[in-house]
């Protein structure tokens, strides 16, 4: 990383100085008080979209125009990067194809919503590989246009106005970017570098340590520090509930944290760095581990996971995560580091109450390991009031191998009926060695309901969570058993 320099963010291809700006200021508030006021406040904890700005990130050894939330991350962050707003991707007497389309299909009515759209619907229209994906290219419920237009792109982009139509129809209308689209261009270029940062004022103090040990040392020292990477959970505590650490210390970009191991065969074992975004774990993986493209696509938006990082998900430790469930059918490891060395925690082992873990003063989580072989039969189930951009009431995962019809392994992961993720270990019990057969979901769905301790709450009852994990078993073996044990009917 670059030595420390005056802090300074290049907006729309102008540089614009950080000078005055406190540690808990978020872009959007920035970017607003310089006079860009395309960039909205509707819910102010990454609900809406209508904040949405581009931001420049790596892409291999070139760049990604990636959609975030300006609404939960600090502008201390964006110290040495490259933004645009939607005043930088067209003017009225010139507008960029995405505002085109987005008004002669009447996309726009109110217009609150529409620059967080046109910023979404830029950075798709700007990925390299869209026209490469062409329709029909799905990858679990992603719906993609005649033009390669992924529409889950949108995700987490709201609008009371239009009833989404003309705005889908705007996204499926575009072309390819111009040859002389400096933009697209841009793409081909390495992003801009992590700057080594820090900003302080009477509220508190923003670090952004050059590499892991000085991440380390700063946490050290610093006892009550917030470690904090994508910021969507952090965001919301500055934003509705008033948070001011004293001590902010940003991990996203340190490169220990961001490393992919990805084995070559069937034996290895996969690791993703804690730092990492899940989109980037996503586009990693390429879906080699199916379990976790299920959840990916169900876990929050894409907004949302253009930011939150899988390190800082684990972190918070909370019970309705969707990650956990899934890591737990995994049976996958943690690994933490200190000051003194790292160390490698199951996951089962990882949560030790609400919102506790045994993450240590000055620890922090380095990476996530996933064991190979992979179960055979594996599914991701979750429960809540919409199936996009929601929290669960109740999540499952599942990991089973069945050989010559009978289960030999079987791994449960379950949030949102505990204080902690757990292991649902008694249905573990009730389906290993048996038969893979409608008698044994019964069976095993009513051990199922009786797991954790789930509570009523403004989700769901305990009542409703418990039929919940009944069901989500027998949903298990009506998608799958059929096909594993001679067509026998579902129970």
């Amino acid at each position: 990383m670059a030595a420390p320099s005056i802090p300074s963010v290049t907006v729309n291809g102008r540089p614009l100085p950080l000078a005055g700006v406190s540690p808990h200021t978020t872009a959007l508030d920035w970017l607003r008080g310089t006079g860009l006021t395309g960039a909205k406040e509707g819910c102010a904890e990454g609900e809406c979209g209508a904040c949405s700005v581009l931001v420049a990130r790596p892409d291999g050894d070139g760049t990604r125009w990636t959609a975030l939330n300006a609404c939960l991350v600090p502008a201390a962050a964006l110290d040495g990067q490259e933004v645009i707003t939607a005043e930088g991707l067209g003017t009225p007497d010139d507008l960029h194809p995405v505002q085109h389309e987005m008004a002669v299909r009447g996309g726009s009515q109110c217009g609150y919503c529409t620059p967080g759209f046109v910023c979404s619907m830029a950075a798709e229209f700007y990925r390299s590989d869209r026209a490469a994906d062409g329709p029909g290219a799905e990858v679990g419920p992603r719906e993609r246009g005649p033009n390669g237009f992924d529409l889950t792109a949108l995700s987490g982009n709201l609008c009371r106005c239009t009833g989404y139509r003309p705005i889908r129809d705007a996204a499926y209308a575009l072309g390819s970017p111009s040859p002389d689209d400096h933009l697209a261009a841009r793409v081909h270029r390495p992003a801009p570098a992590p700057a080594a940062t820090r900003i302080e004022d009477r509220t508190g103090v923003f670090v952004r340590p050059r590499d892991l040990g000085e991440a380390l040392a700063l946490l050290g020292e610093h006892p009550g520090a917030q470690p904090v990477a994508g910021c969507t959970d952090w965001g919301v505590e500055v934003n509705l509930r008033g948070a001011r650490a004293p001590y902010v210390v940003a991990l996203d970009r340190i490169p220990q944290l961001r490393e992919v191991a990805i084995p070559a065969g069937s034996d290895g074992t996969f690791e993703l760095g804690a730092a990492l975004s899940l989109s980037e774990v996503e586009l990693a993986l390429a879906g080699r581990v199916p379990l976790l493209a299920e959840v990916l696509a169900l876990f929050a938006s894409r907004l949302i996971r253009n930011a939150a990082t899988i390190g800082g998900n684990l972190a918070t430790a909370s019970p309705i995560g969707d990650l956990a469930p899934a890591l737990l059918a995994l049976e996958a490891t943690v690994v933490l580091v200190a000051a003194d060395g790292d160390r490698e925690v199951p996951i089962d082992e990882l949560f030790t109450g609400y919102r506790r873990s045994q993450l240590r003063p000055g620890e922090l989580i380095r990476s996530v390991r996933i064991p190979q072989p992979l179960a055979g039969h594996t599914a991701f189930h979750k429960i809540a009031k919409r199936r996009y951009d929601d929290i669960s009431s109740v999540a499952v995962g599942f990991a089973l191998d069945v050989v010559d019809g009978t289960v030999v392994r079987a791994k449960v992961g379950l949030g949102g009926v505990a204080a902690t993720p757990v292991r649902a270990r008694a249905t573990e019990a009730a389906l290993e060695g048996r038969p893979w057969s409608a008698a044994t979901a019964r069976a095993a769905a009513a051990v199922l309901r009786g797991e954790g301790t789930p509570l009523d709450d403004h989700r769901a009852s305990a009542a409703y969570r418990a039929a919940m994990l009944e069901q989500s078993l027998l949903k298990l073996w009506s998608a799958s058993g059929p096909s594993r044990a001679g067509g026998e009917a579902s129970p």
